[in-house]
Formats: C-alpha cells, sequence, structure tokens
C-alpha cells in the first residue's frame, strides 16, 4: 500500500494518548430508514456504536432492495476500504437486477459515519469494525434475509477476511474479496524493519502521527472531473491522504500477520485482482493496473485464507476492480456472478 513510500527517514508527529481496547456490542439504531444521497431506490440510516478512546461513535447501513421479492432471502453486504465511502450505484443495481438485495456499512469514522472532531479512519484494531458488520447483518436478517454474501474492497477486504474468520458467522455463505489488502505494498526496508517497529510501538503509543506522500494521482483517475468516469464526495474519500496513526499501522499489520499465518476461513471465498501492479508517473497505466497493492501478495496469501479459495486475474483491472474501464469491470461482474452460481471458475485463472 502506497502510505509510507516517503517515510525514509519515517516521520512521526507525536501527540499524547494512551491506548484503550473496548469491547464492542451491537450497537442500537438511532434513525429509521431515509432517503440516501445516491437517490431513488436508496435508503441509509445510523446505528449508534456506543463510545471509544476517541468519543462517541457511529455507523451507517445503506440499502438497494431487489425488486425480485424476498422470495429468495439472499442479500450482499459490502465493506468499503481505506480512504473510501459507499458510493457504487452501478454495483448495488447489478446485484439487485440480479436478485439479490444489497446493503452497505460506512464504517466508523468513514463517509456518512463521520461525527465531527473525529480522526478520520482511525482504528486500533480491526476488531472494532465487527460490532459495525454485526449490525448490518442484524438488519438484513429483520428484512428477511438470511443468506449473505460479504464483499470487501481493499482494506475492507482486510476487515471482511478477519471478520469471517474470527466470528465465523453463519448467515455469510460466501465471501468475496476484491484487491484485498493482505500485505503492505513497500520496499524490504519498510517491511522487514520500518513497519514492524511502527506497529510495536502502536501497540504501546497508538497517537503518534505519521506523514503520507500527497499523491492525487489515484483519485484523478477516478473522478470525473479528472481523467476518469466516476463521482464521487471528496471530503469523504480524499484526493490527498491524510496522516495515518502507529494504531492504525499496527491494526492493520496484527491483522495481515494473523490471516497469514493460521487463517480458517470456512466459508468459500472468491479472490479477484489486476493482472499487474503499477507504482510509476504513466498515467495511462494509472487505468489499466493496481497502483496500491502489489498482485503478488494476493496471489501469495489468497490461497491461505480457508479451504475454498478460487483466484481470478482481473486484465486491466486497477485497484477498485468495479471502477476499472468497462472491459476489466465487465469481467469482474461477470467473474462473481458466475462464481455465486456455480462456483466452477477453476482455483486460478
Amino acid at each position: 500500500m502506497r502510505i509510507f513510500t516517503a517515510l525514509i527517514p519515517v516521520v512521526f508527529i507525536l501527540t499524547w494518548g494512551c491506548s484503550s481496547r473496548v469491547s464492542f456490542d451491537n450497537g442500537s439504531l438511532s434513525t429509521g430508514w431515509e432517503a440516501d444521497m445516491l437517490g431513488n431506490g436508496f435508503e441509509s440510516r445510523y446505528v449508534d456504536q456506543g463510545t471509544d478512546y476517541s468519543g462517541p461513535v457511529r455507523s451507517a447501513i445503506i440499502r438497494h432492495s431487489s425488486e425480485c421479492g424476498d422470495s429468495l432471502r439472499r442479500g450482499v453486504l459490502y465493506i468499503h476500504g481505506y480512504n473510501d465511502y459507499f458510493f457504487q450505484k452501478e454495483m448495488a443495481s447489478r446485484f439487485a437486477d440480479s436478485c439479490y438485495s444489497f446493503y452497505a456499512v460506512d464504517l466508523r469514522k468513514y463517509g456518512r459515519s463521520i461525527l465531527p472532531g473525529q480522526q478520520m479512519f482511525e482504528v486500533r484494531d480491526m476488531s472494532e469494525y465487527y460490532a459495525d458488520i454485526d449490525s448490518a447483518l442484524k438488519v438484513m436478517a429483520s428484512d428477511g434475509i438470511d443468506s449473505v454474501v460479504l464483499i470487501g474492497h481493499s482494506t475492507g477486504g482486510l476487515t471482511a477476511s478477519a471478520y469471517v474468520n474470527d466470528r465465523k458467522p453463519a448467515r455469510v455463505k460466501k465471501l468475496i474479496l476484491n484487491s484485498p489488502f493482505l500485505d503492505w505494498n513497500m520496499g524490504p526496508l519498510m517491511e522487514k524493519v520500518l513497519i514492524p517497529a511502527a506497529s510495536w510501538i502502536g501497540g504501546w503509543i497508538p497517537d503518534i502521527s505519521i506523514r503520507q506522500p500527497q499523491d492525487s494521482s489515484y483519485a484523478e483517475s477516478l473522478l470525473r472531473s479528472g481523467f476518469g468516469n466516476w463521482e464521487f464526495n471528496t471530503d469523504w474519500k480524499l484526493k490527498h491522504a491524510r496522516p495515518v496513526t502507529t494504531g492504525w499501522v499496527h491494526a492493520i499489520t496484527s491483522a495481515q500477520k494473523k490471516l497469514q499465518r493460521k487463517a480458517d476461513i470456512q466459508v468459500p471465498v472468491l479472490l479477484m485482482h489486476s493482472d499487474k501492479s503499477y507504482l510509476g508517473a504513466d498515467t495511462s497505466l494509472i487505468k489499466r493496473a493496481d497502483v496500491v497493492l502489489d498482485v503478488d501478495d494476493m496471489e501469495k496469501y489468497g490461497p491461505r485464507l480457508g479451504r475454498d479459495v478460487t483466484i481470478k486475474t482481473i486484465p486491466d483491472g486497477i485497484h477498485d476492480l468495479i471502477l476499472s474501464m468497462p472491459d476489466s469491470r465487465e469481467n469482474a461482474y461477470e467473474t462473481m456472478f458466475c462464481w455465486l452460481s456455480n462456483g466452477n471458475l477453476g482455483k486460478y485463472k
């Protein structure tokens, strides 16, 4: 992940604070369904998730119901990545048209869930997000859905994998990973020395701030106002990355190491990624490669996630495959729906 490429030497900006581990139980619904900002057919509601080390926290649930009726009792729950939120209307419509009621969660401190004064995206243990996912699954159950496909993109793929591995929720029947963040995309010095050091420090002093490189090329490759095809709220999905903390590094690294060493996901997994990664400056390749993560890491660690893992390469896909150029995007959708129908993609293609 291109978070620490400018951190040689590493710059720590110290803000004093102490780490606290908080037990996160299922939250309580704090609003009823209301029309969502995405427009016709989309609804959202908030869930009060209590308080953590930063004060009150909440999550948001978004839904787009299928017109097929409730007879199939099946749905999708989507988990966004880092510096992200749910805005992918096309994905919701594609699943709804295929008779899956579609739900997404904006995790605490992201997107719709951000509260005044919060540090965006901050987390100290990935299990903090489990209550947000639990709440969404509970809402889906109350809507009559008892068979759920969990989908996670990038850091959301890491979160979804950790959640299914740890919780083994009965209603989650399949897991789809869209370019999951299973390992850092750094050089040997960063991955072997500096990131482990920052992670260790983060377990004790989680509030040390770490600057990130200010590169807006990926955002510009997506935005219609740049040279992309999409529109999103750049106050929630920032063009320029904000600092992360040592606590955040600790949370990510700990979840990755656990999955790399002793994952036991018991539901079928589909892992999709681009055919190439690219960290250069050629803007033409930004629209045809993963410019955030290393696809070789996904090939390496993906098979370790569980007993039934299918890995599919999407030629010319970008980091978020469903925001790729039309041919690659359609390939990703066809892969997902074919796998959901019969699972017969072969293990490696």
